[in-house]
């Protein structure tokens, strides 16, 4: 046999109709391969389960841990009904979409639904427009603007807006931004969390300081600047002005992608500290809230633009030269025709510069939304004993000596408080009459025997006369509630002493309140079944984004030098969510002091009106020589202010042409109705008050009732 033939003949006897039982070789067994891989591959493919028995809940999209390749996609979908669009990628050629890095394409940038859906036509403009600036879309290099849109018209929920889709979302397919800041009064700090907490219902936890110790709230700050990457836990912080002052070091260690600064008229100022902690935040990105960004002059304008965009309108000296002075003399009743022009060329010049980052609208808007506000300025005679006070002091005092060129010193300071707090009420000077002040010498004489203090005696003055009777009618004759409001906490005292003795149910709010119990009682005070009446709120506790829309009347007590406190004071009621018609009551004491202050506001208000809203024609009635009147009296006229406007519709005290068309309580107050009797007025509470002491009424609407809407 030959060699190998073994083998052979083994082969032979194996039977071609069946395999052995075992292998006949002594290899180990291996599995196909393909094989393994197909079973691993079919258990990594089971859908992921979650390991809760029963659970019926969502699953996500996208399989954990796992990239999902393609094309980035927008977060929100752009094309559905109502979407707000913020940003459209370029639209491509097919040519192009080929060659696109898929991972570098970018996306729509779409806010989200559940903010888009509740939005309003002007909101969704002002968020577009707040996104394009912030993004530095609009000013390249710029990443500021002012928001300077009229109260009520919902500048919170705009930057929410903005807020919210800037830590979630960009045209790079990730958020751009990791952390907000949001920097307002200490009053307003649970107002915003509880804003945040309404339209976003739990979507995110912002971090909101309003108290604490001063290790406490560093903590915190350290923590919240220590948060990085995708999904920070509280990317929004809330804090007020003070504290953000005197924890500023830490805040300025790290990097924030944005600042809010609510009721930002408070950095008009440059030089305090407070503007320069927040200039030195390492955020480019900064967005200023102001319904008023002119409180005082141009200077302070300047400051704010600045804070927010610095260097588009030059430092504050080339503002100053090119800008401010001219303007303000072309503003002057004695402007020259060739100063009044190169105001308004530098003024239009300005205008140009500053609305493409400033967005402003006014509350005609809202008119479409609230029921119809009717506003009225209310001149009340002084009674004599306040007349003979007055005009003692005038002769004691001697303030006229002291005001040099409309320049107000120290001591003209307090004649002008003084004045203001007679016009008030006599008690408010009473303890300057019994110790013989300067300007009081003998003025105790004046008073009726046997006065005290304890009594609130509204027959000693004008208006307290004039406000007695509003609350009177008011309460007898309908449900309505009242806010009153005063620039003195010792006038809220005398409004108490008032309530209780006319047993009136009311609540108080003035600066010592904490912030947790302004919340609770401006909620209990709104709730229809509450059984408060008045509402009393002092002008400097910042009646600012108070929603008091429970009332429906507020009574202005004395007027502010800044046209802003009152304006904030007075937009409480007149707001989204009011249901009545609203009336408000500027008192003045006639041919006093407060006539003036009212004069200067309509100055202070006809350079923002003029500034802010563009208005081109605004009366130029009051120069500011006039200021050396402040200290007089005139007790012959109805109202000094309707004197000085010079009226050429009304004939010898009356009205004789209605006021133009189309005007309404925004427009200059020679456009209002002038009553010098009841008979012109529109509202019965005034009516039936005006024998008391009223002697002339400007009134006039926010818009004509739209008949036949719902």
């Amino acid at each position: 046999q030959k060699p190998g033939s073994e083998a052979e003949s083994a082969e032979c006897y194996r039977s071609p109709f069946r395999k052995p039982l075992a292998q006949l070789t002594n290899r180990p067994l291996c599995l196909d391969s393909s094989q393994h891989e197909a079973f691993i591959r079919s258990i990594l493919s089971k859908p992921f389960k979650v390991p809760i028995p029963n659970y019926k809940g969502p699953l996500g999209l996208r399989a954990l841990g796992i990239k999902r390749a393609g094309l980035r996609s927008p977060l929100h979908d752009p094309f559905e009904e109502g979407a707000l669009v913020l940003y459209e990628p370029p639209s491509l050629s097919a040519h192009d979409q080929l060659k696109i890095d898929k991972d570098k394409a970018p996306v729509h940038v779409v806010v989200d639904p559940v903010l888009s859906r509740v939005l309003r036509p002007h909101q969704r403009e002002g968020v577009k427009f707040l996104w394009d600036c912030v993004t530095s879309r609009r000013i390249p290099g710029s990443h500021g603007c002012i928001m300077a849109d009229e109260m009520g018209l919902g500048k919170t929920l705009q930057c929410i807006t903005l807020m919210w889709t800037l830590l979630r979302q960009s045209p790079d397919c990730k958020p751009e931004i990791e952390k907000a800041m949001v920097v307002s009064p200490s009053s307003l700090v649970r107002n915003w969390y509880n804003e945040v907490e309404k339209w976003l219902g739990g979507r995110i936890q912002p971090l909101a300081i309003d108290g604490g110790s001063k290790e406490e709230i560093d903590r915190k700050l350290v923590g919240f600047m220590n948060q990085r990457g995708l999904r920070v836990p509280s990317p929004i912080l809330i804090i007020s002005y003070e504290t953000f002052r005197l924890h500023a070091e830490v805040l300025q260690k790290g990097s924030v992608g944005l600042v809010i600064c609510d009721e930002g008229h408070r950095l008009k100022n440059s030089e305090n500290q407070t503007y320069q902690a927040l200039n030195n935040l390492n955020t480019p990105r900064r967005v200023l809230i102001s319904g008023t960004p002119i409180q005082n002059d141009l200077l302070e304008y300047f400051s704010l633009v600045h804070f927010v965009n610095s260097g588009i309108l030059g430092t504050a000296q080339e503002f100053k030269r090119h800008f401010e002075i001219p303007i303000l003399k072309g503003r002057d009743a004695d402007a020259s025709e060739a100063e009044r022009h190169k105001g308004e060329e530098r003024l239009k010049e300005l205008i140009s510069v500053v609305n493409r980052c400033l967005i402003r609208r006014t509350s005609d808007i809202l008119s479409k939304y609230l029921p119809v506000k009717i506003e009225q300025v209310v001149c009340c005679r002084l009674t004599p004993l306040q007349a003979e006070l007055y005009k003692n002091f005038l002769k004691q005092a001697k303030p006229v000596e002291e005001l040099k060129e409309g320049k107000i010193s120290v001591s003209s300071l307090s004649s002008i408080t003084s004045l203001k707090k007679l016009c008030n009420h006599p008690a408010l000077i009473y303890d300057k009459c019994v110790e013989e002040e300067e300007g009081f010498t003998g003025a105790l004489d004046l008073f009726p025997a046997g006065y005290s203090t304890k009594a609130v005696e509204p027959q000693l003055s004008g208006k307290m006369l004039v406000l007695d009777y509003i609350l009177a009618v008011t309460k007898s004759t309908s449900n309505d509630k009242v806010v009153l409001v005063s620039n003195y906490t010792q006038t809220l005292d005398l409004f108490e002493k008032l309530c209780r003795n006319r047993r009136y149910l009311y609540v108080r709010l003035d600066g010592t309140m904490s912030i947790k119990k302004r919340a609770k009682i401006v909620e209990q005070f709104n709730s229809p079944s509450s059984p408060e009446f008045i509402f009393m709120l002092s002008s400097k506790a910042g009646g600012c984004g108070l929603n008091l829309i429970g009332a429906n009347r507020l009574v202005m007590f004395d007027p502010d030098w800044n046209p802003a406190n009152d304006e904030q004071a007075m937009a409480r009621v007149w707001r989204d969510g009011q249901k009545k018609t609203c009336y408000i009551y500027r008192l003045l004491s006639t041919g006093t002091i407060e006539e003036k202050i009212f004069q200067r506001q309509t100055h202070k208000k006809a350079l923002s009106s003029c500034v802010v809203d563009e208005e081109q024609d605004v009366e130029r009635h009051f120069s500011l020589g006039e200021l050396k009147e402040l200290f007089t009296l005139n007790e012959a006229t109805r109202s000094d202010t309707h004197d000085k406007i010079k009226c050429r519709r009304c004939v010898n005290g009356h009205q004789v042409r209605p006021p133009p068309e189309g005007s309404d309580c925004t427009s200059d107050l020679s456009q209002w109705n002038h009553c010098a009797d009841k008979r012109g007025l529109q509202d019965s509470v005034l009516k039936a008050a005006w024998d008391v002491a009223v002697t002339f009424t400007f009134h006039h609407h926010s818009h004509e009732e739209q008949r036949g809407i719902p």
